[in-house]
C-alpha cells in the first residue's frame, strides 16, 4: 500500500491549471550562475516544488536509505563530464544497443540507486506539465528536498538545465571520486570541475547521511597496506563494531555500515565529530584530517553546525551548476531513462 500524504494523478487537471500560479520567493532575473532562474517554472510547472516534495517524502518513509541516496545520484550526475556537460541527468540513461549508459560503471554499479524514485517524480510531473521539466531539474530538487527532509539545510536551485542526449561510461569510471584514492587525486578532480579545497571538505560532509559496503574500507580494518594491522589512523575504539559487521571474508563485501553511526539518518555536522575522534569510516574521509587545510574545516564544522550548514548549501549550489546545457542544447526528456528519439 502507498503511504503517499499527495498523489499527483488523484487531483483533476482542471483544477490545477484554474488555480493561480505558485511564484517562488526567491529573486528572478538571469540568475547568479547566468543559466537561468529560480523560477523557471513558475508559470508553465507551478506544482512541481509541491510534487518533488510529496513523492521525496513517500519515498524516504518507504526507504529510510533514500535521502542520501538521491543526494549521492545527483553527484555522480554532476561529476561526470559528457564532452561538455556535467549535471545532465545522464546517469539515468539505460544502456542501449547505440548507448553504453553509466549505470554499469564501477563506480555506481550495484551501488547507486533512487532511479526508480527520479522516474515517479517525473511521471507525476508529466501529467501536470508534459515536457516541461528537465530530469536533471528534477534531480537537482530531490536531491536538495532529501537533504531538507533529513534536517539540512536549504539552498536556492537555479532552473532551466536540460538533458543530455549522451552517457559516458568511461567518464564515471575515471572521473568520480573513490573512497580509496590520496586526498590529493580527489582535490584534483574537484578543481576540474571548478571546485576548489573547501568544497571537497564541505561536499564530503553528506556523509552525515548513509551507508558504505564493506568493500569500500575493509582494508583498513585488519591488513592495511600489507601491514597485517588495521590502519593507525583509525581509532581502535571503532574496530570491534566494525570488523564484526564487515568479517574479513569476501561474503561481507557489501555488507552495510552506516557512515555515522550517531545519527544515521539525521544530516547534522556528526561527520566532522567523527573525522576529529579519527573514526571517520571511509579512508578519504578521514584523510581530511592530514592535510592542514580541509583538517582546519573539518574542526570548524565540527564546532559549528551553521557554519556547516551555510557552507554545505552553498557548495551544493556550486556543484549543481557544473557544465549545465541549457537554451536549444540538450533536450526535455520524456522518460529520464531515455532520450526522446
Amino acid at each position: 500500500m502507498s503511504h503517499k500524504l499527495f498523489s499527483f494523478s488523484t487531483i483533476p487537471l482542471f483544477f490545477i491549471f484554474c488555480l493561480p500560479p505558485l511564484v517562488s520567493s526567491f529573486p528572478s532575473g538571469g540568475g547568479r550562475f547566468g543559466f537561468g532562474t529560480y523560477d523557471f517554472y513558475a508559470r508553465s510547472c507551478p506544482y512541481l516544488p509541491m510534487i518533488v516534495t510529496n513523492d521525496v517524502q513517500t519515498a524516504i518513509r518507504n526507504d529510510n536509505r533514500m535521502a542520501a541516496s538521491l543526494l549521492r545520484l545527483h553527484f555522480h550526475d554532476c561529476f561526470v563530464n559528457v564532452i561538455v556537460a556535467g549535471c545532465d541527468a545522464s546517469i539515468l540513461l539505460d544502456d542501449t544497443d547505440e548507448l553504453e549508459g553509466e549505470k554499469n560503471a564501477l563506480p555506481n554499479r550495484n551501488s547507486v540507486r533512487g532511479y526508480e524514485v527520479i522516474d515517479s517524480i517525473k511521471a507525476d510531473v508529466e501529467k501536470a506539465c508534459p515536457s516541461t521539466v528537465s530530469c536533471v531539474d528534477i534531480l537537482a530538487l530531490a536531491a536538495r528536498e532529501a537533504v531538507v527532509q533529513s534536517g539540512g539545510p536549504f539552498w536556492p536551485v537555479q532552473l532551466g538545465r536540460r538533458d543530455g542526449l549522451t552517457a559516458n561510461k568511461a567518464a564515471a569510471n575515471s572521473e568520480l571520486p573513490s573512497p580509496i584514492e590520496p586526498l590529493k587525486n580527489i582535490t584534483a578532480k574537484f578543481i576540474a570541475k571548478g571546485l576548489d579545497i573547501k568544497d571537497v571538505a564541505v561536499l564530503s560532509g553528506a556523509h552525515t547521511v548513509g551507508f558504505a559496503q564493506c568493500f569500500t574500507f575493509k582494508h583498513r580494518l585488519f591488513n592495511y597496506k600489507g601491514t597485517g594491522r588495521p590502519d593507525p589512523a583509525l581509532d581502535s575504539s571503532a574496530l570491534p563494531n566494525l570488523q564484526s559487521i564487515c568479517p574479513n571474508q569476501d561474503s561481507s563485501n557489501t555488507n552495510l555500515s552506516p557512515l555515522d553511526t550517531a545519527s544515521v539518518y539525521r544530516f547534522d555536522n556528526g561527520y566532522y565529530t567523527n573525522l576529529v575522534q579519527s573514526t571517520g569510516l571511509l579512508e578519504s574521509d578521514q584523510a581530511l584530517m592530514g592535510d592542514s587545510t580541509t583538517a582546519a574545516l573539518v574542526r570548524a564544522y565540527s564546532m559549528n553546525p551553521y557554519l556547516f550548514s551555510s557552507d554545505f548549501a552553498v557548495s551544493m549550489a556550486k556543484m549543481g551548476n557544473i557544465g549545465v546545457l541549457t537554451g536549444q542544447d540538450g533536450e526535455i526528456r520524456k522518460v529520464c531513462r531515455s532520450v526522446n528519439n
